[in-house]
């Protein structure tokens, strides 16, 4: 069995290698541009070790993977072209480094690279694996779209939170067990089981970005802290401080929430005091914990030795310690 860190070197060395023979260059160099930039690979990680419960030689599915791959940042670019942000691991974004014509073609590009890489599988699995991944595309288009009506609503519950980020985070870590479980030739329950897995680890691992926002170390995290605070963007924190607020709390939450010209250390320093008064961080670490527990509890349902599962009980471990 091949560990996590096997794995992603694999993924890396395999997506350094793909070459963009199609003309024009200049549009498919934003495509290699967005790919080469690095990331977790979390989504073709997650497939491979799945395929290597049943199977040797992650490596034979290694394209599929890198579609999926594919299909994730594409997703970041239009997100960032949306978001009008600046920086992406550390470098500028696509609309940034060209322009926002260039982010749209390239990005739409990518998704079509996207299915034409994930279609590489054999004949007999292909209706199956492009039913999978078109539900999935379309589940995450509407999580991004709640996400964004989220922006202007004061009442957001937290049932819906989840549901959000189920739709835009989960489905794909879903989606990527479930397909290596299909092109391992799983049983039909197991293949379920990895998909239960797939979604309680993205709701454990979205909320850990929620709370690394706010507590996480900007040298460790990558980014400035604090954005979804001067944003207002509706998380489970921020939904759950306003809920379990006491009344001078909500007044004063409700006062930065509601201001237009603000000194942002001042607001990121003072919501997040709030957060520390109310015991928002506890609650959502209990909440992460929750999740984690879950997935791991489903995975030790899934009928291969446990020395199988190994590797993948350690990535999701490392996972849950990330802080970044």
């Amino acid at each position: 069995m091949k560990t996590a860190n096997d794995i992603l070197q694999q993924v890396n060395d395999f997506l350094a290698g793909q070459t963009y023979d199609r003309k024009p260059f200049s549009l498919y160099e934003p495509v290699q541009y967005v790919l080469s930039l690095g990331g977790k690979r979390i989504r073709p990680v997650l497939m491979l070790l799945s395929y290597n419960l049943w199977r040797e030689h992650p490596e034979d599915i290694l394209m599929p993977a890198i579609g999926l791959e594919t299909y994730h940042n594409y997703t970041l670019l239009h997100d960032d072209l949306m978001d009008n942000a600046d920086m992406r691991r550390g470098h500028a974004t696509v609309h940034r480094r060209w322009d926002a014509n260039k982010a749209i073609l390239s990005g739409d590009s990518m998704l079509v690279l996207a299915y034409q890489r994930v279609a590489q599988v054999p004949a007999e699995k292909l209706r199956e694996v492009l039913d999978l991944f078109t539900v999935t595309a379309l589940e995450i288009g509407e999580g991004q779209e709640y996400d964004m009506t989220f922006e202007n609503r004061n009442d957001v519950t937290e049932d819906e939170y989840i549901e959000m980020i189920r739709l835009k985070t989960s489905v794909l870590l879903a989606c990527a067990l479930k397909m290596g479980a299909i092109l391992a030739d799983a049983p039909q329950e197991d293949v379920e089981r990895l998909y239960k897995v797939g979604e309680q680890l993205g709701l454990a691992f979205q909320l850990q970005d929620d709370l690394l926002d706010v507590y996480g170390d900007p040298k460790v995290f990558g980014k400035t802290i604090g954005g979804d605070i001067t944003s207002n963007k509706k998380t489970y924190m921020l939904i759950n401080a306003v809920q379990l607020a006491n009344a001078r709390q909500r007044a004063e939450l409700e006062r930065w929430i509601t201001a237009v010209d603000f000194d942002r250390q001042e607001k990121v320093k003072a919501v997040t005091q709030l957060y520390d008064e109310i015991g928002i961080r506890q609650l959502c670490e209990q909440k992460i914990n929750y999740y984690f527990d879950q997935a791991r509890q489903t995975l030790d349902e899934v009928a291969v030795p446990d020395s199988s599962k190994q590797a993948l009980r350690d990535y999701m471990d490392d996972m849950l310690h990330r802080n970044k």
